[in-house]
């Protein structure tokens, strides 16, 4: 895929862009943060088949899932020895299960005589019996029992160890394919898999975790997630304190895109407040300290006091006060690390259903899963916490389901009030995306040129794994 270094000014919203906030930080970010790449993609409409078809989601089946790296645990999920992970995706179901060595494989759930589940349910177990017949194999994969085992001579000498998918670790996220030709994750990747290495994230526990169905295809749930101009309609009371049209959008090879939305600044949609306005609004969403408690930890930078022409004046007050708590909380020194690392939001997105934020803060990831029709989908949604300095890291919580009938505020003494809100105003618009599509005349949809270019290059990527040019293979 092409790729334009320098970005034309007038594509971008007037006013203070995001690579200007970092060369204000009062810290010098990493140099991953600075780089801008936008794919040279053309400006057509999007057909709405992909998202509604039936016959698209099976050639996604046959064609994309298989040949992908995918999210299927976090290792505090499976910390001991014969922890197992029940993943499943479309039809194709897993046991990700950690061995005596430590390391960590993957079995197709299926038993090998009548084709039964090994398992449903995730825990720890000796060995994965079929509850059907009670063949048996051990958390190795190699063969234990065939019950009645004389009807079964025919077997002697034949290979029927569970088979397996690949497994990689990568920053505590247990990554598995069915491609074993495939080259590493980390080069599958690409370069973006280095911006991971300074948070720490195998030290990291999931201490938040919910999911809900979503009445909409999986590609247009995530897609929600992809641009954070929607925010002027869809949530404005994150404008006072975020910065949803400066936000920069970067494409980095066929797998890789991410949106980085500034916190701690005024959206251009708001105009005549000034920076207090800003601390106030951010303090009062946040259910944090007040604002004269920030100014009160910012003195000691120096920052105590507002120069007027600062449009970055509250960020940066904003950010000392988060590198002072998360000291307290989490007890390592933030010292060095960027505003922009403390405040802002780094919407990494791993092709296909994967969204890994990083940062200083716990960081937030999404997973799709998409259902059995194009209609619905389940998102995923976690808190990565760092693990306190000298204690040894949690095991992660269990997953909470939310109701089909109920709204993530249903979960808000898990998530907190102020995130499922905004998920469910999210939410609100997902349903009739799908229907709306279905009712287009032309069945096309005009995106915007830059705002809306992580959605395009998303479906390009999926094009070309439905047309046969993806995987590349090692």
């Amino acid at each position: 895929m092409n790729e334009i270094k320098n970005i034309a000014r007038e594509d971008r919203c007037p006013g203070m862009d995001y690579t200007e906030m970092l060369k204000g930080d009062t810290r010098t970010p990493p140099d991953y943060l600075f780089e801008e790449t936008v794919a040279d993609m053309p400006n057509d409409p999007l057909p709405v088949e992909p998202y509604i078809s039936e016959e698209f989601a099976q050639l996604e089946r046959e064609k994309m899932w298989p040949n992908v790296w995918l999210f299927a645990a976090r290792e505090d999920e499976l910390p001991d020895a014969g922890d197992v992970v029940v993943f499943e995706i479309n039809d194709k179901s897993f046991l990700v299960t950690r061995q005596r060595d430590g390391s960590v494989r993957a079995f197709y759930n299926a038993c090998l005589h009548r084709g039964r589940k090994l398992r449903t349910k995730s825990g720890n177990s000796t060995q994965f019996r079929c509850p059907f017949h009670g063949f048996t194999w051990k958390t190795d994969g190699s063969l234990k029992e065939i019950p009645c085992e004389w009807d079964f001579k025919h077997l002697e000498g034949k290979d029927i160890d569970l088979p397996e998918a690949r497994v990689e670790l990568w920053q505590g996220f247990v990554m598995i394919t069915e491609n074993h030709d495939l080259p590493d994750f980390k080069t599958w990747l690409g370069p973006a898999a280095d911006h991971y290495e300074r948070y720490d994230f195998e030290n990291r526990y999931t201490g938040m975790w919910v999911a809900k169905k979503i009445p909409a295809n999986w590609k247009a749930t995530a897609e929600a997630f992809m641009e954070a101009w929607h925010s002027v309609t869809t949530h404005p009371q994150l404008l006072p304190f975020l910065g949803d049209a400066n936000s920069r959008y970067d494409h980095i090879g066929d797998h890789f895109n991410r949106a980085i939305t500034p916190s701690g600044v005024l959206s251009p949609h708001l105009y005549g407040k000034d920076q207090n306005y800003v601390l106030e609004k951010m303090n009062e969403f946040s259910g944090g300290a007040d604002a004269s408690t920030n100014r009160r930890f910012a003195a000691g930078a120096g920052t105590d006091e507002f120069d007027p022409e600062d449009q970055l004046a509250a960020r940066k007050v904003l950010a000392e006060a988060g590198r002072k708590g998360f000291t307290e909380q989490y007890g390592y020194d933030y010292s060095d690390a960027s505003d922009a690392e403390i405040l802002d939001n780094f919407t990494y997105n791993i092709f296909p259903n994967f969204s890994p934020w990083i940062g200083f803060l716990p960081t937030l990831v999404y997973r799709w899963l998409p259902g059995d029709t194009p209609d619905w989908c389940i998102m995923e949604i976690r808190l990565l916490f760092p693990t306190p300095k000298g204690e040894e890291r949690p095991r992660s919580v269990e997953r909470t389901y939310i109701p089909d009938d109920e709204p993530f505020a249903w979960a808000a003494d898990i998530m907190g009030p102020q995130l499922a809100g905004v998920f469910d105003q999210d939410m609100a618009n997902l349903p009739h995306v799908q229907t709306g599509m279905k009712a287009m005349k032309d069945g096309e949809m005009e995106l915007g040129a830059y705002q809306d270019s992580r959605v395009r290059h998303f479906q390009t990527t999926l094009m070309k794994y439905i047309n046969g040019e993806l995987p590349k293979t090692a």
